[in-house]
């Protein structure tokens, strides 16, 4: 890897889904990905790059929840995503923004593209539960949408490790830079 560098100003920390709810459904994973994920916010914050968490989230009834939407009527089941929070263990401060999102990807029906752009963002680096949902749409839009993205592998999870390993080899690999945690945060040093 080419040792490329950030500009704070430009640059954003996406924290995608996590979020209690998410992370009590991994309980033999979740310390070590909070711990990892707290290192690489603060880190963000030290460095003055702007920290946003998104979080899947429904109300009561799940009215946003299509029937014909085939992921969300798995998640309409599972009872969870109405009264969660973002994770503690990672030290949200006040003024970082939480983006509410309905899907799978953290840009489809938000705001987080406007926020971004209204402050010269170019720049991600995306984090996230899990790598088959939130990750993979998410990354997606943010390449097509012409974003410069790097990815933390140490600070993203799916319980299909198989799958896991196959995206960050092939489609992230291919959209985004891959970090290891170590790399990410003398990025940020």
């Amino acid at each position: 890897m080419q040792n490329p560098t950030l500009v704070p100003s430009k640059t954003a920390l996406l924290v995608m889904h996590y979020q209690t709810d998410i992370t009590a459904l991994f309980p033999s994973v979740a310390p070590t990905l909070l711990s990892n994920t707290r290192q690489l916010c603060d880190a963000a914050r030290a460095a003055g790059v702007s920290v946003y968490f998104a979080k899947f989230h429904f109300s009561p009834g799940y009215p946003e929840v299509s029937p014909l939407n085939k992921n969300g009527q798995g998640v309409k089941q599972l009872g969870l995503f109405v009264e969660d929070r973002i994770s503690p263990e990672l030290g949200r401060q006040p003024g970082e923004p939480i983006i509410i999102a309905h899907r799978a990807s953290v840009f489809y029906g938000t705001d987080l593209q406007v926020r971004l752009s209204a402050r010269g963002i170019d720049t991600l680096v995306m984090v996230g539960i899990a790598s088959t949902g939130v990750m993979l749409s998410s990354m997606a839009y943010a390449s097509d949408a012409d974003f410069r993205l790097f990815t933390v592998k140490d600070c993203c999870y799916d319980p299909d490790l198989v799958v896991h390993d196959h995206l960050f080899a092939t489609a992230f690999e291919s959209r985004t830079t891959v970090l290891s945690l170590a790399e990410a945060l003398r990025l940020l040093a």
